[in-house]
């Protein structure tokens, strides 16, 4: 699919139609009245100009002066396309989406940087946030599923930077998913059936590996009795399911007050006798409200964490403890009785992949993620521990190509590094 920009030509013929002057004139005429920026009032903003632009230049004035005022400006016509998660801006001839298969450039482009600075600011404002000097680095959520994340000079060495992640209202199903590349079928089982049997997991990954999607979906697998409590420090997740209850973190005001934070939701969160605590995403000291929400006895919960690999993850767990006040000692404790699996995602030049799926093994030398299923030349292969978690999930043994050695009997790490060797 080809990016969804305007032709050289067609875009240079558009911005002399809507030119600063034009611009500003129907600005001041919509924002004269109260009310929402619609179309229509920007269509008779434009007429009562008297400019004459023919019936298309009209329509293509309208469309680009509504995004200016209410949309993401030029960025908006990205945006309609619904392959495209993220758009960065890092200058007026320097536009890059994420369309699942690596960094595109965009043909989209400011008349400088003054125009990006002017919609940071305006996106920023219209998340209740201030871009200034005395807040050169915001992140905020706009109607309309977009998180926008705003960098300002000098902190940013090349001018005003810009990104922008679109959360779509649609969510894939896991036909979907595997249709499009994320996995096979054998693992479509492997992860209905880690729903199905209430075990607690964490997606692991990169920025953009698709976390939040998989997420989303595997969570509309859950029992239309179950009673999901998500707890997010920014709302993404959206599960296609009849009972979903979402709390969202706050930012204090300007002087500073009417913050809550992660710990408080999920102390919240207890008080609505949920049947599934999600944490949207830990990336910081919020682990310690992962590990409590996950170790409360409501099974089946997880979350999402950054991590290189799946086998990363205790230790980026016990790195992140340390910035809650938690020893290695307390985070392994609570780690123990708190997650089963570990499933982990990563982008690739064909796209995202879920590359591992791990049981969290645990001897007196400490814990780890020992591989169940692993990705290999793009076909899942069976792990050390992929017997034990067939044997937890009830399924075949033989739906994977055979077992490596150290497959059988008790999962150590001892097993784990020996299997590897």
């Amino acid at each position: 699919m080809s990016t969804p920009a305007f032709p050289s030509g067609e875009r240079r013929r558009n911005t002399r139609l809507v030119d600063a002057a034009l611009l500003e004139t129907v600005r001041e005429t919509v924002m004269a009245d109260a009310g929402p920026v619609t179309p229509s009032r920007v269509a008779a903003a434009v007429h009562a100009t008297g400019r004459l632009l023919g019936t298309a230049g009209a329509l293509a004035a309208v469309e680009s002066i509504s995004a200016e005022l209410s949309g993401l400006g030029p960025l908006q016509q990205l945006a309609r396309d619904a392959s495209v998660t993220d758009i960065f801006v890092n200058g007026p001839d320097s536009v890059w989406i994420d369309r699942g298969k690596g960094l595109e450039r965009a043909r989209v482009h400011f008349d400088g940087e003054p125009q990006i600075r002017a919609l940071a600011s305006r996106l920023v404002a219209a998340g209740g946030r201030r871009l200034d000097d005395g807040s050169p680095c915001v992140d905020v959520r706009l109607d309309g599923g977009y998180r926008v994340h705003a960098v300002l000079p000098p902190i940013s060495a090349a001018g005003t930077l810009l990104s922008v992640r679109i959360r779509r209202e649609e969510v894939f199903s896991m036909d979907e998913l595997r249709d499009g590349g994320m996995f096979g079928m054998p693992v479509q089982q492997m992860l209905q059936a880690i729903v199905d049997h209430r075990l607690s997991f964490l997606i692991s990954g990169a920025t953009g590996s698709g976390k939040t999607t998989l997420l989303s979906t595997m969570l509309g697998l859950s029992g239309p009795r179950d009673r999901l409590v998500l707890i997010e420090d920014a709302s993404e997740l959206n599960p296609v399911h009849p009972h979903v209850v979402s709390l969202e973190s706050r930012h204090g005001n300007l002087e500073g007050s009417g913050a809550l934070d992660l710990g408080e939701l999920v102390r919240q969160a207890l008080r609505m006798r949920p049947d599934r605590l999600i944490v949207g995403e830990c990336r910081g000291a919020e682990v310690r409200e992962l590990l409590t929400a996950l170790n409360t006895g409501h099974t089946g919960g997880g979350g999402t964490i950054h991590a290189n690999t799946a086998s990363a993850v205790p230790a980026r767990l016990v790195a992140l403890g340390a910035l809650a006040g938690l020893s290695r000692e307390a985070v392994q404790l609570q780690l123990s009785t708190a997650l089963d699996a570990v499933v982990h995602v990563e982008r690739t030049p064909a796209g995202r992949r879920v590359s591992c799926i791990g049981l969290l093994a645990e001897d007196a030398s400490g814990q780890s993620i020992v591989p169940a299923v692993e990705l290999r030349a793009g076909v899942a292969v069976a792990g050390p521990a992929w017997r034990d978690l067939a044997s937890r999930l009830e399924l075949d043994p033989g739906l994977l190509p055979g077992p490596l050695p150290g497959s059988e009997g008790p999962i150590s790490r001892s097993d784990h590094l020996g299997a590897l060797a």
